[in-house]
């Protein structure tokens, strides 16, 4: 009796037991069932303390292993599967299984305030009913490795959420599989309308501010050619000398190319990597380029007509691309290369692009790029003159969009003056970024010291005896140290000049300090209040822009399209340095703008634009704290200097 009594009581413990830990499988089970749409997991396995030991807890670095989980338990197939995940811990991730970042960027990176991971190289998730269940073609699965500050074990370093980033989809709140884990239902959105269908093959194309094609063209076993086409759609978007980078992710390498070429002819990689083992017959000496991420540039106009590197439509234009409103034929660029590829994708129909793109250019916005989506065929005149289409074998869309990183310098900046006031506001001290080393030279926090208006024609270093000057004859204060200067290589002056019953007019004054020449420059202006009276301009070509919110496009007339670099003075011995100019006068009525306040702040603009870069703008504007009667005169004097300059 006593044994059968310790023999219940056993069994009793080990049910206990069984239960207790099948209670999370089966809360797992649940929640997958109920969940018919797509179903996140973020699960925290493991992580460990890693050196160096610091005195601060919160700067402690340890490893993070984590798994996150996409299963589609819905009735439509989920192309090209986005997911977010909200972390919070100042995050480095080192590695992430099959999938990638979905801004471009590569690993290892900095992920602290969350990032989007984009399925590769499996992009699209089928539904149980299409394969009967098979978790292979329905999940994918991110394993990840990083390093996370200041979350010592036994604490855990949760994400504050995750959310699919697809279009169309909402998702439930988390919901905590004990500490270690969290999972999110996601269910289409009733009330977000789209015009495809489930069944269609590829998802549609998208718009940005900027695309970028991959079509593969010709196909065979081991290569193909691809064509490259960037497409500017943003109206004050442009790129000048375009570099193009990306990631080969399968040992892909360029064997030629047409209409562009990489920065480093280099084929080193391949001979002494699996590329060599397996192309034994090949001579390395014809490829062109190895690296895993390469640079691309445009070509000069002059190979436009070369039968072996040129010859293919809107390429050769030193890397410009212009505003579609500037010149339609002037907004695209376009290469094409041979792609030569590794097993086991060994098959003319095994076709992949490369992934994390890039462009940048110079003096451009910044621009972040999403991953290739597949899309359908690119279709193309036909070559040979006959009214028909050619297909793509394939193709593929990258969309980048402008962005500008919090706290990131700028690349151009704006000073204020008007005809009421002697003193010209400068651009912001360090408005495109600080000198490395402030210490003895100058302060980085304190403001920029007003000046006269002779000083916006000299360089920033020529400038402090006649800011000091200046500080002495009006009484200002002077800091110590002196602020940095600016440090932009370009500089717009905006002038109020006149204010009357009927109208008034401003003075538009571009400055390069670098010695890079802007050919094709714009620029543009956002008036919240005064762009509908907006008249003309005298020496730009100036237009109000369709579509764009009070902003007014500028841009040297035929002949006067270029802003030339800053040159050495007469004497370069002892005369500053001269920056490019150009200069014309914008006249506004005020039929259409009852009311407004030009001298109160409405006759200065909100924003300014630089060959697409958004400019740093003063944080005051002019006021009328100094005589009137003069500084009329004052506005004549900087005319008539820049006038002097400008026929130098």
């Amino acid at each position: 009796m006593v044994s059968d009594s310790r023999c219940c009581c056993l069994s009793f413990q080990v049910a206990v037991f069984l239960i207790f830990f099948a209670l999370p499988s089966i809360s797992r089970a649940q929640t997958a069932s109920s969940c018919n749409g797509i179903l996140l997991s973020y699960a925290y396995t493991g992580g460990t303390r890693l050196p160096p030991n610091v005195s601060d807890p919160k700067q402690q670095p340890y490893r993070f292993e984590s798994t996150i989980t996409v299963l589609n338990n819905g009735l439509d197939e989920l192309k090209s599967w986005k997911v977010f995940v909200g972390f919070q811990h100042n995050e480095f991730l080192v590695s992430a299984s099959n999938a990638v970042l979905g801004d471009g960027t590569s690993l290892p990176a900095g992920v602290g305030n969350g990032t989007v991971f984009a399925g590769y190289p499996m992009t699209d998730l089928k539904t149980a009913v299409e394969t009967a269940g098979d978790l292979t073609q329905m999940q994918g699965q991110i394993d990840l490795v990083g390093t996370v500050f200041g979350v010592a074990p036994p604490n855990v370093p949760m994400p504050a959420n995750i959310t699919l980033a697809n279009d169309g989809f909402v998702c439930r709140k988390p919901t905590g599989q004990g500490k270690n884990e969290t999972r999110v239902c996601c269910t289409k959105d009733p009330k977000f309308k789209t015009n495809i269908t489930t069944d269609e093959e590829f998802l549609p194309r998208q718009n940005g501010d900027l695309t970028i094609m991959y079509d593969v063209i010709r196909t065979y076993d081991s290569n193909y050619w691809a064509e490259i086409t960037i497409s500017n759609h943003n109206p004050l978007g442009r790129l000048d000398n375009w570099k193009l980078n990306w990631d080969w992710m399968k040992g892909e390498f360029i064997y030629s190319m047409k209409g562009a070429y990489p920065t480093n002819v280099d084929s080193s990689d391949c001979i002494f990597g699996p590329q060599g083992t397996y192309y034994k017959d090949l001579d390395f000496a014809n490829v062109l380029n190895c690296e895993r991420r390469p640079t691309i540039i445009d070509l000069p106009p002059t190979k436009f007509n070369d039968t072996e590197l040129g010859k293919i439509p809107f390429c050769c234009r030193n890397g410009t691309i212009l505003p579609p409103l500037m010149d339609p034929s002037m907004s695209s660029s376009r290469f094409q290369m041979q792609v030569f590829k590794l097993p086991p994708d060994l098959n003319r129909s095994q076709l992949s692009p490369p992934q994390n793109w890039k462009i940048s250019g110079t003096l451009n916005p910044d621009y972040k790029c999403g991953p290739p989506i597949r899309v359908s065929p690119s279709e193309t005149p036909d070559p040979s003159g006959i009214p028909s289409n050619k297909s793509a074998m394939a193709s593929w869309q990258v969309v980048c969009n402008i962005t500008q990183a919090k706290g990131a310098p700028r690349k151009c900046c704006v000073s204020f003056s008007a005809y009421y006031n002697e003193s010209v506001i400068p651009c912001k001290t360090c408005a495109c970024g600080c000198p490395s080393n402030t210490a003895k030279t100058c302060s980085t926090t304190a403001s920029a010291m007003l000046l006269p208006p002779e000083a916006l024609l000299v360089p920033f270093v020529n400038r402090t005896a006649k800011a000091l000057a200046w500080a002495s004859l009006k009484h200002l204060s002077v800091p110590k140290p002196l602020p940095c200067g600016d440090n932009c290589g370009v500089t717009l002056n905006w002038h109020l000049l006149t204010d009357y019953s009927r109208g008034w007019s401003a003075r538009v004054t571009l400055f390069n300090w670098g010695d890079t020449n802007f050919v094709d420059w714009f620029a543009a202006v956002q008036m919240d209040k005064a762009a509908s009276g907006f008249e003309k301009m005298y020496s730009f070509n100036g237009s109000a822009l369709d579509g764009v919110n009070n902003t007014i496009f500028m841009q040297g007339l035929p002949g006067l399209n270029y802003l030339v670099a800053e040159t050495d003075g007469a004497n370069p011995a002892s005369d500053p340095r001269v920056p490019g100019k150009q200069q014309s006068v914008i006249s506004f009525t005020k039929k259409t703008t009852a009311g407004i306040n030009v001298a109160g702040g409405d006759g200065f603009p909100t924003k300014v634009f630089f060959n697409g870069e958004e400019c740093s703008l003063p944080s005051v504007l002019p006021t009328n704290g100094f005589k009137k009667e003069s500084s009329l005169a004052t506005s004549m004097i900087f005319t008539l200097l820049l006038l002097v300059f400008l026929w130098q």
